[in-house]
């Protein structure tokens, strides 16, 4: 009789395979929607203007200058020829093309005249200055 009363339990067994389903879901998950700061962004703090309006921008490109004086073109460090030659490609695209400047509030004042006569030159007349 004894041998009715054992049982064999069978070892139960812990399945890795969803488990590391789920963990990879999840770091690729992270990685997507986390937002990625390149190296060449610039530090800046804008001017406090009191009167600005809206700071509301739907232009593709950006330039930015920090208080140093080096310029970015949407995020990529860009020397002041190689602007030139960039807003002179984009004025071949559309004239019409909004172009958003943001300083630094203590940017030297002919880095930010450069970057708006080289917009006019460029053909490109709509541009702003970004406030906080």
């Amino acid at each position: 009789m004894s041998a009715l009363y054992q049982r064999h339990r069978k070892r139960t067994e812990l399945n890795l395979v969803p488990l590391i389903d789920v963990l990879v879901m999840l770091v690729f998950f992270a990685f997507v929607t986390m937002q990625f700061r390149s190296a060449s962004t610039l530090n800046l703090r804008l001017p406090k203007v009191e009167t600005a309006g809206k700071n509301q921008f739907d232009g593709p490109v950006t330039i930015s200058i920090d208080r140093d004086g080096v310029i970015a073109f949407n995020g990529k460090t860009a020397t002041e020829m190689q602007l030139t030659s960039l807003l002179g490609q984009l004025h071949g695209l559309d004239q019409d093309m909004p172009v958003l400047i943001r300083a630094d509030e203590n940017t030297p004042l002919k880095k930010l005249t450069f970057v708006m006569d080289a917009c006019r030159k460029a053909g490109l007349n709509k541009f702003s200055l970004q406030s906080r």
